[in-house]
């Protein structure tokens, strides 16, 4: 995931998905490698909704799917990008994924 600098617009996703969140949509524009702009599709959920989706609904496989992305990902990074530090975001990131797959 991915915040403008203002921290209005984020983007997720990759070649499964594409997933953006905006304050105000108004300040939005999807522009595809042609200079095309692609009207999205939005879809407003209730912080509640939101959290209930990411609790109550991945399954121990949904879990186990993400961490195969994750490394699928990490496969195709640049040999220079295998000697760059992690944050501890990242880290902490990655002891969420793999506590969440263990305890579903």
């Amino acid at each position: 995931m991915c915040w403008c600098k203002c921290g209005e617009i984020a983007v997720d996703g990759g070649q499964d998905y594409h997933k953006c969140i905006a304050g105000d949509w108004a300040n939005f524009i999807r522009v595809d490698d042609e200079g095309n702009e692609i009207i999205p599709k939005i879809v407003e959920k209730t912080p509640e909704e939101s959290a209930e989706k990411i609790v109550t609904s991945l399954t121990k496989q949904d879990h186990i799917d993400a961490l195969t992305a994750i490394l699928t990902q990490l496969d195709r990074l640049p040999e220079h990008a295998w000697s760059q530090p992690i944050t501890h975001y990242d880290y902490y990131s990655l002891v969420a994924l793999i506590r969440a797959a263990l305890a579903g």
